[in-house]
C-alpha cells in the first residue's frame, strides 16, 4: 500500500496498516534537520517519510521588497524583521471599504502550479494537496486590516460580502485549474479563532464566511476530492457546520484550546483530523521522554482511522532538536518496528 492509499484509508475512516504522518517546519528547524540528515531542502519531505505533498504557492509571496519586506500577489506587504516565513502586515492596499480601484492578481498565474510536477514526481507515492492559504478571512483582513474589517463586519455588511465573494471567485478559479492536475485534495488555510473562541463570533461566521465556504467545498467535493481546512485556535463549534459542507479533514488541531482525544472519539466516522502534539508546550518546554509519550498515545488514539499524525502547526526554532528527532522517529518506527520507504 503506498502512503497515498494509506492517508486514503485514514481519511475514509478505516483502520490504515498504520496511522500516516505529515510533518511541516518553519525557515530555521527545517535547514537544522537538512544539515542534521545531510539532505538538501527539496530532499527532507522524502526524508522524513511525509504522506502528505503539498502543492502551488498557498500565499503567493513573489517579490522580495529588500530589507525584510515582501509583497504577496494581492498587494500586501509583509515585514519579515521578525517572523521569517510568513511576517507582519505592515502595509495593505484597502485603505477605504472599496473596491474600487482595486485590481485582484490572476489566479491562474503560473507560478502557483509550476512546481506540480516536480514535487509529484520527487514524491510519487504521496497524497496530493494542493493549499491556498490566506483563502477568505484572512486575505480580507490583510487587504484591509484586522480594525478595520471588524469594524467593516458592523459598519459596512455589504463591502464585507463583496469582498469575501470576490476572494472566493478568485480561489474557485486556482481550484478548478488545480483539479486538472492529479491531485486528491484541496487545503485551505484560514484561522478563524483565538485561543477563546471564534474572532469575529459565531453569528457573523455563519452570516459571512459559511456562505462562500459552501461554494468553495462544494466545488472540490464536486470534483469528488477531499476537502481541508487549517484554522487555529478554539474552533470546534464549528465542526458540525463544516462536516456538513463536507469538510473531510481538520488542521492544525491545538491540544492546548481543544478536547483532541475527544474530539477524536466524538467525531470518529465523521471528520478526520492533522495535528494534535502540542507546539506551545510540548515540544518546546518538554523532555524527549514527554513527547514520546504523548506522540504514542495520539498514535494510539488515531490507529483507527481519520487521523494524520503531525505536532499542532509547523515546528518553530524554539523546539530542540531531540524533541524534533524524537516524534519523527515516533512516527517512523510505530507499531512492529516498521520504516516507511524512503524515511
Amino acid at each position: 500500500m503506498s502512503r497515498r492509499d494509506v492517508v486514503i484509508t485514514a481519511l475514509r475512516g478505516e483502520k490504515p496498516p498504520y496511522v500516516p504522518w505529515s510533518f511541516r517546519f518553519t525557515r530555521e528547524p527545517r535547514q537544522a534537520l537538512c544539515a542534521h540528515y545531510g539532505v538538501a531542502d527539496e530532499e527532507l519531505d522524502q526524508r522524513l517519510g511525509n504522506h502528505l505533498v503539498e502543492l502551488g504557492s498557498d500565499i503567493g509571496f513573489f517579490e522580495d521588497l529588500g530589507r525584510d519586506k515582501h509583497r504577496d500577489v494581492f498587494g500586501v506587504v509583509w515585514d519579515r524583521s521578525v517572523d521569517k516565513d510568513i511576517g507582519i502586515v505592515c502595509d495593505f492596499p484597502l485603505k477605504e471599504p472599496t473596491l474600487e480601484g482595486y485590481a485582484f492578481p490572476d489566479p491562474l498565474d503560473e507560478r502557483f502550479f509550476a512546481d506540480i510536477e516536480a514535487k509529484c514526481g520527487r514524491q510519487p507515492d504521496c497524497f496530493r494537496l494542493f493549499c491556498l492559504g490566506f483563502s477568505l478571512f484572512e486575505r480580507a483582513w490583510t487587504l484591509r486590516g484586522m480594525e478595520n474589517l471588524m469594524m467593516d463586519f458592523l459598519e459596512e455588511p455589504e463591502f464585507v460580502e463583496e469582498l469575501l465573494t470576490r476572494i472566493a471567485d478568485y480561489n474557485l478559479a486556482q481550484v478548478k485549474k488545480a483539479l486538472t492536475y492529479d491531485i486528491d485534495g484541496v487545503y485551505y488555510g484560514d484561522d478563524w479563532g483565538q485561543q477563546q473562541g471564534l474572532i469575529m463570533g459565531y453569528p457573523r461566521w455563519k452570516e459571512f464566511i459559511y456562505p462562500q465556504l459552501e461554494r468553495m467545498y462544494g466545488l472540490v467535493k464536486a470534483a469528488g476530492k477531499f476537502q481541508f481546512i487549517h484554522s487555529c485556535g478554539d474552533v470546534d463549534e464549528l465542526f458540525p457546520d463544516l462536516i456538513a459542507l463536507g469538510l473531510d479533514c481538520f488542521n492544525p488541531f491545538q491540544p492546548e484550546v481543544m478536547d483532541t482525544f475527544a474530539l477524536m472519539q466524538q467525531y470518529r466516522e465523521q471528520l478526520s483530523f492533522w495535528g494534535g502534539l502540542s507546539t506551545q508546550s510540548t515540544l518546546p518546554y518538554g523532555s524527549p521522554e514527554k513527547v514520546r509519550r504523548e506522540s504514542e498515545r495520539l498514535l494510539e488514539a488515531g490507529s483507527l482511522g481519520n487521523y494524520i499524525f503531525s505536532p499542532s502547526h509547523a515546528v518553530e526554532s524554539d523546539v530542540p532538536m531531540e524533541n524534533m528527532l524524537t516524534f519523527i522517529e515516533t512516527a517512523q518506527t510505530q507499531g512492529a518496528g516498521i520504516m516507511i520507504s524512503g524515511a
